[in-house]
C-alpha cells in the first residue's frame, strides 16, 4: 500500500517498540486496506448474480454507499470513525465470502442489511438528516460506534434530523425511542431500551477514549476463538462497567513503568475493547485469576479480552495483545518470511504444533512481555509485586529463548524479517543485564522444560 518501512523503523519494531511516526505507517496502510475491502465489497456486490444478491438487495446497498458519500463530504472524520472501526473489519470479510461462495448462506442477506446500520451511524456522527430501515439481529439494533437498541422487532424505520434520532418498529405508529447525538460523537436517551457503547478514559492526553463495545453483533463472529481457550463474547452490566473501569484506572501508569513506547502503542494502535466472559473452566467473575485476550487480523485496533484480575495484568494484556496488532499489521506491509504454514514447530505457551507464522507471532509478543515484567520488577516497591513481576519475567524469557534459535536458524527469512528478528535477538540479550533472582529462573527453566517433555509426548519427539 506504502513504501517498505526504513531500517531505522524496522528496527524499532523488532525490539517491540516504534515511535509514534513508525506505528503511524502501520496505521495508514491498514486503514488504506480498510477502505478498499469496502470499496471491493460493493464490486462484489454489483457483480453477483441475482441469485446471490438479488435487485431489491443491491438498490439498498447503493442507497447505504450514497447515504455514506453524502455523510463524508460533510464530515470525512466523523464517517472515517466508523468505517474504520475494527469490528466493521468482520463483518465485512464475512460479507465478501458470502459473496463470493457457490451457494451463499441465508444470513447473507442480513449481512449486507448490516451497512444500512453503518451509513446510519456515519450519518448522525456526522450531523445528516436521513429517514432509513434498519434491520436487527438477535434482539439488538446496532449503530455501530454509538450503541443498540434492545426490541423484539426485526425491522425498525429509524429519523434522524437536527441531533434528534426516533426510532420505532417498521410500519407502525408505536412511540418511538427517542436518542440525542452528543457533541463528542456518543449517543444518548433516557430508554432503558437504549444500551449506550461505554467508552474507557484514554490513555494519553489528546486522543480518545476506548470504547468498550459489547453491542456490536460481528465482535466475535467467526473468530474461531473457542477451540483455542477463548470464551465467547460477553454482555456487561453497571457492575461489570464499574469493575472495568476500576480496573483500567491503573493502566496508563503501569504501561508507562514499561517504557514510554508502551504509553504510544497503546494511544496509536488501541481503537476498542470487546469484552469477553471468563475462559471455559474458571470460577466466577472476581474469583479466579483465569483470563483469556486475543486479536483478529481483520478487525486492526480491537483487544478482545475478558477482564484482568488487577490493572498489573491489564497492562500487560494490552502489551500482549498490541504486539500481535503490530506484527500482523507489519506483515501485511511486508513480507518476513516465505515459510510454509504447516503447523510443526514447539512453542512452550502452546499444547499443540505451531506453524512458523505462529511461532514468530508468539515469541514476538513474549518478548515484549519479558521485557514489560523486568522493568515493572525493577521499580516495584512492594516485594509481593516484585516476586510476581521476576516470575512472569522468567517464564516469558525461558520461553522465547526456546524458540528464537528456530526462528533464527530459517533460511525463509525475508531481508526485513531478518532484520526484525535480529533485534528480538538483541533484546533478548539485553534482558540479560538484570537477570531475575535464581529461584525465578530455575522454575522458569523447569516450566519450560516440563512443557516440551509433554509436548513430546503428545505430539512425538520432532512434531508431526
Amino acid at each position: 500500500m506504502i513504501p517498505p518501512l526504513p531500517d531505522h523503523m524496522l528496527r524499532q519494531l523488532g525490539r517491540t517498540e516504534g515511535d509514534f511516526e513508525t506505528l503511524r505507517v502501520l496505521v495508514r496502510d491498514q486503514d488504506t486496506r480498510r477502505l478498499l475491502l469496502l470499496r471491493a465489497l460493493l464490486d462484489a456486490a454489483e457483480a453477483a448474480p441475482a441469485a446471490v444478491c438479488p435487485p431489491w438487495a443491491l438498490d439498498r446497498l447503493r442507497q447505504d454507499w450514497a447515504l455514506l458519500e453524502t455523510a463524508e463530504r460533510a464530515d470525512r472524520t466523523a464517517v472515517r470513525a466508523v468505517l474504520l472501526h475494527p469490528l466493521t473489519g468482520p463483518w465485512a470479510q464475512r460479507c465478501l465470502r458470502g459473496l463470493s461462495a457457490a451457494v451463499p448462506g441465508p444470513e447473507l442477506h442480513a449481512d449486507l442489511a448490516h451497512l444500512s446500520a453503518l451509513a446510519a451511524a456515519a450519518a448522525i456522527r456526522a450531523g445528516i438528516p436521513f429517514t432509513a430501515r434498519l434491520t436487527a439481529h438477535d434482539g439488538l439494533l446496532s449503530l455501530p460506534t454509538l450503541g443498540a437498541l434492545r426490541t423484539p422487532s426485526e425491522e425498525l424505520d429509524i429519523t434522524f434530523r437536527d441531533g434528534e434520532l426516533a426510532i420505532r418498529q417498521a410500519g407502525t405508529c408505536e412511540p418511538p425511542l427517542s436518542a440525542h447525538a452528543q457533541p463528542d460523537g456518543t449517543t444518548g436517551s433516557a430508554d432503558p431500551r437504549w444500551l449506550p457503547v461505554f467508552a474507557l478514559p484514554a490513555v494519553q492526553a489528546g486522543i480518545g477514549p476506548v470504547p468498550l463495545n459489547d453491542v456490536d453483533p460481528y465482535r466475535t463472529d467467526g473468530s474461531g476463538f473457542q477451540p483455542h481457550g477463548l470464551s465467547a463474547a460477553t454482555h456487561i452490566d453497571d457492575h461489570e462497567r464499574k469493575a472495568w473501569a476500576e480496573s483500567w484506572a491503573g493502566v496508563a501508569p503501569l504501561l508507562g513503568t514499561g517504557g514510554e513506547h508502551r504509553l504510544t502503542e497503546a494511544a496509536v494502535l488501541l481503537r476498542c475493547m470487546v469484552p469477553l466472559g471468563p475462559p471455559p473452566g474458571s470460577g466466577p467473575m472476581g474469583e479466579s485469576p483465569a483470563h483469556c485476550s486475543g486479536t483478529r487480523r481483520e478487525a486492526f485496533g480491537a483487544v478482545l479480552s475478558s477482564r484482568p484480575a488487577t490493572p498489573a495484568y491489564f497492562a500487560s494484556t494490552l502489551v500482549h495483545e498490541l504486539q500481535h496488532t503490530k506484527l500482523s499489521a507489519l506483515s501485511a506491509l511486508v513480507p518476513l518470511h516465505h515459510e510454509d504454514p504447516e503447523p510443526r514447530h514447539f512453542a512452550p505457551w502452546r499444547s499443540d504444533p505451531r506453524p512458523f507464522d505462529g511461532l514468530l507471532q508468539g515469541a514476538y509478543s513474549h518478548i515484549a512481555l519479558a521485557d514489560y515484567w523486568q522493568r515493572f520488577a525493577l521499580a516495584a516497591r512492594r516485594v509481593t509485586h516484585r516476586d510476581l513481576a521476576w516470575a512472569e519475567h522468567a517464564r516469558c524469557r525461558e520461553q522465547v529463548g526456546a524458540v528464537l534459535p528456530v526462528l533464527a536458524g530459517s533460511a525463509a527469512l525475508t531481508r526485513e524479517g531478518r532484520v526484525l528478528v535480529n533485534e528480538m535477538i538483541t533484546l533478548y540479550h539485553r534482558l540479560d543485564d538484570c537477570p531475575p533472582p535464581t529461584g525465578h529462573l530455575a522454575r522458569a527453566e523447569a516450566y519450560v522444560a516440563t512443557a516440551k517433555v509433554i509436548w513430546q509426548q503428545r505430539n512425538g519427539p520432532h512434531g508431526p
